[in-house]
């Protein structure tokens, strides 16, 4: 990379710049240009990072075979899902707020089509956050993880019908039990194939468990907290959203869900699938709770569903799940070294690009490893020392040996933020310290630093020091606890918003960038309720009725209820399904048994039960819809304005 300076941009970038190169003070609320201590940070980013020697662009374009004409890629309303043409303005030499390694891996990553992998393997990228991998049978179309929605699905199987013939789909294989790898499934094939026979659906065991649980119990906290991690609310640009790491963005296509029709249970099982011999390695429990990986024999191919990909992954995702285990994550990657590296002549994956060559392969599972193994290893030999997360984090750094391989870099997890992972995995959130047992909460802490340090006009003089000297964090630490004492002292919010926003510019992480602008957007503009992706009924029927009502459970306010004790039966016909609710003076408890001798008995559809429950749907509307309420009505109406909505776009960055 070459020393970075004011750089002009072509096309639709250098018009989305206008204003804000001509304007002479932008407003409060737009986002500002990168300082000269931002300056200097990618300087000397780029000053420290690897040689480039052109293995990833060439590995990203070879097989290219074609790619969409229409960019927009749309609903049936209309309602456009996709644009392949989102990052088009990328190139040249990366802007100033931009951190070089980034840039560079989007230039890379923004690459969409068809291409060919190996004889009878071709992957569909850049149609989704996902890849779509295709192979060749003797009769049709082995599809592994159809993207993300409906939509996105569709126009890259047309993709493929178009450039390679049209074909029937066979089979199509879910490598694990988040949405972006099976949510396409109905825009490939028909689910009336798929009832008779004529179509494979092949995914690890406890798949659909997982898929339908992992979601529901945290499911408006994760919500709201994916727009920070994708960056939702921003616009791809030299000052907004560039990219998730591990590709361009989620689409915005309808998530849908056919259950399989064949388990793989565990490592070594191998299915020939429509003249195709594959062979499985389980690896659940890792990257996510239900995953496999596929080696695809006659090609030569071994596909690593979401294990090793052009970036360090996360161990805990910042929107939010289960914190996962790094040291099994890195025996399995070992273990596909051991199992399939010197048999496979081509590494693909359900992100990125693939990298070609036994020995590229054999190196890259390698050194995916070790990069797992060391963070792993070395956050537990610090922790065993007495070192705290946030001190771990602090000093552990990614050795040169694992950061000259760009795929280890963190452009989707970071070294910071999995450390801490790793010491929660095994200690948890608490360092020992019982000073930090019982913490005053953010905004009595706030209040009382702020009193301490003599009022938030020190503070604020502080921060702008602390600013004006390129010192982002402790500005952002210190202005936040200013914005959490008084959330309506503006020179407070706007500086903390500039100061995010300067973070963002460096981050070498999409997500970190995508965290800090929102943070940043929000402080300026306010909190904007955005839908998240649509789910087709089948998702929520997927779901087992206990789960839900144990999710309505985590909703209900016992003092609302005023400690009145009743039993509530829910009848669902069509689903031959009858629930038993009890409610005790604090707690509610739903069974799948109905009550022996209810207060009220509602009987009606499952979806009306649940419009009832999660949308907070009147009664009496539900009643003209057919919903039959027997017993103590008012008992009912009780019950149910004692359940919260589900929360929406709560704060994050202020109180």
């Amino acid at each position: 990379m070459t020393g970075l300076r004011h750089r002009r941009l072509a096309g639709t970038a250098l018009i989305a710049l206008a204003p804000l190169l001509l304007a002479q003070a932008p407003a409060p609320d737009a986002a500002k240009p990168a300082t000269a201590a931002t300056l200097a940070a990618q300087r000397a980013a780029a000053a420290s990072l690897p040689q480039d020697d052109g293995r990833d662009a060439t590995f990203a374009k070879q097989g290219f075979l074609g790619t969409r004409a229409d960019p927009l890629i749309k609903a049936a309303d209309g309602r456009p899902v996709w644009n392949l043409a989102a990052y088009d303005w990328v190139a040249g030499a990366a802007p100033d707020t931009v951190n070089p390694s980034l840039w560079r891996h989007i230039g890379i990553l923004r690459q969409h089509g068809l291409f060919q992998v190996a004889d009878g393997v071709w992957q569909v990228r850049g149609f989704d956050i996902s890849n779509m991998t295709v192979v060749r049978g003797n009769s049709g179309w082995i599809l592994i993880d159809p993207l993300t929605g409906r939509e996105t699905a569709r126009a890259a199987l047309d993709l493929v019908n178009e450039k390679l013939g049209k074909r029937p789909v066979t089979a199509v294989i879910y490598s694990h039990s988040h949405g972006d790898h099976f949510g396409g499934v109905r825009g490939v094939v028909d689910e009336a194939d798929v009832k008779a026979g004529k179509v494979a659906i092949i995914a690890p065991a406890h798949f659909m468990a997982e898929t339908v649980s992992e979601n529901i119990m945290a499911g408006a906290a994760m919500g709201r907290r994916v727009n920070y991690q994708f960056g939702t609310g921003l616009q791809p640009g030299p000052q907004g959203q560039i990219s998730s790491g591990i590709g361009s963005a989620v689409s915005g296509a309808e998530i849908t869900l056919i259950s399989p029709t064949d388990t793989i249970n565990k490592t070594g099982e191998s299915r020939v699938i429509d003249g195709v011999a594959l062979e499985f390695q389980i690896v659940s429990g890792s990257e996510a709770p239900s995953e496999l990986n596929v080696y695809i024999a006659p090609s030569r191919t071994f596909l690593s569903a979401e294990m090793t990909t052009c970036s360090l992954h996360n161990i805990l995702t910042p929107r939010g799940a289960k914190v996962r285990d790094a040291r099994i994550w890195a025996n399995y990657i070992d273990e596909a070294l051991q199992t399939w590296g010197n048999r496979s002549d081509s590494l693909i994956s359900s992100h990125c690009w693939p990298r070609f060559g036994t020995g590229e392969v054999t190196s890259a599972l390698a050194s995916n490893r070790d990069n797992y193994r060391y963070l792993h290893d070395q956050t537990v030999r610090l922790m065993n020392q007495g070192e705290t997360m946030h001190e771990i984090a602090e000093a552990l750094k990614q050795p040169p040996q694992i950061a000259k391989d760009w795929f280890n870099h963190g452009y989707y997890g970071t070294y910071n933020h999995n450390s801490k992972a790793v010491y929660q995995f095994y200690l948890g959130w608490y360092d020992g310290n019982p000073a930090n047992l019982n913490a005053y909460p953010p905004v009595e802490r706030a209040k009382r630093l702020i009193d301490a340090i003599g009022g938030a006009k020190k503070a604020l003089a502080a921060a702008r020091k602390a600013f004006a000297a390129g010192d982002y964090r402790w500005s952002s630490d210190l202005l936040s606890q200013i914005v959490f004492a008084d959330p309506a002292n503006k020179p407070a919010r706007l500086l903390l918003a500039d100061s995010l926003e300067q973070q963002g510019y460096q981050a070498e992480s999409a997500i970190w960038r995508n965290q800090f602008l929102t943070g940043a957007k929000e402080l300026r503009q306010g909190v904007q309720s955005r839908p998240s992706s649509a789910q087709n009924a089948d998702m929520i029927a997927a779901v087992p009725t206990q789960e839900l009502l144990d999710s309505v459970s985590t909703r209900f306010d016992p003092v609302k209820l005023g400690g009145r004790t009743m039993g509530i039966n829910l009848v669902m016909p069509e689903r031959q399904e009858s629930a038993g609710i009890e409610l005790t003076q604090t707690t509610m408890i739903g069974r799948m048994k109905p009550v022996a001798q209810p207060t009220v008995t509602i009987t009606g559809p499952r979806r009306a039960l649940l419009g009832l429950l999660f949308m907070k749907m009147p009664l009496a509307q539900l009643e003209m819809m057919g919903v039959k309420v027997e017993g103590d009505r008012a008992a009912a109406e009780a019950w149910l304005n004692a359940i919260d909505p589900i929360p929406g776009g709560f704060k994050i960055v202020e109180p």
